[in-house]
């Protein structure tokens, strides 16, 4: 399949990625800008076994040309070879094809990069930041270091997505998008310093868009003092 999907399927291919194709079975609008797909997994779960915040590469196609995003699972079932996904819809081919998509459509899927290791020693306290994009793989991470409290600073979305923290061990903290992000990375430079002080073990777990996690994860490194091994950053999305 990594012939259709241009120099990037490409790279894949050689990175000795593995394709599949996935099933819709049903949809669900969570909110007005957030929809979940649910899936038959087409052998991924067999093939691959499931780890927490374990993401697959969606192929989709924009302006005759292939783009791929990356999506995090939710209640991955290997028995019943199901899982689903969740979008947060804005504009984009992948936000487009969620919208309008029906049980019985096929889509293409790559998995390669995907992976968990376990912080050692387990953290004390799990410090993350992301946003709706980001949604999936923070209550994957909860679930997967339960019952480590935890921080979360989640920048925009709705009251009503579907966290799974435990208020009783998760303490959230909703951040306004402005400026691009860095009224985020301000409220975080503010906020986490002490934080830390108060944790033996802690970890860093940042998830946002591309400038914003560069950015803090540079702080949290550089500034702050936290090992590599005690964090992990990803960017899950580029602005506009």
């Amino acid at each position: 399949m990594a012939q259709g999907h241009g120099w990037e399927g490409a790279v894949l291919k050689l990175l000795r990625a593995k394709d599949f194709v996935f099933t819709v079975t049903g949809t669900e609008t969570v909110t007005p800008d957030y929809r979940r797909v649910h899936f038959t997994d087409g052998g991924l779960l067999a093939a691959g076994g499931v780890h927490p915040t374990m993401w697959v590469r969606l192929w989709f196609t924009a302006g005759g040309k292939p783009h791929q995003r990356a999506y995090t699972l939710v209640d991955p079932d290997p028995a019943a070879g199901a899982f689903s996904l969740e979008f947060a819809l804005h504009e984009g081919p992948a936000s487009d094809w969620a919208r309008s998509v029906r049980p019985g459509a096929t889509i293409e899927a790559t998995v390669h990069g995907t992976g968990f290791e376990r912080p050692d020693p387990s953290p004390s306290h799990v410090f993350a930041i992301g946003d709706p994009a980001s949604l999936p793989a923070i209550n994957s991470l909860l679930a997967a270091l339960d019952p480590v409290p935890a921080t979360i600073w989640f920048e925009g979305g709705e009251d009503d997505l579907p966290f799974r923290a435990d208020p009783a061990r998760h303490e959230l903290r909703r951040v306004l998008r402005l400026d691009s992000g860095a009224h985020l990375v301000a409220q975080v430079q503010a906020e986490l310093p002490d934080l830390l002080k108060g944790s033996s073990e802690p970890y860093v777990w940042i998830a946002c868009d591309t400038a914003t996690t560069r950015s803090l994860s540079s702080y949290v490194r550089k500034e702050l003092g936290v090992p590599r091994q005690r964090m992990h950053a990803l960017g899950y999305w580029r602005a506009g």
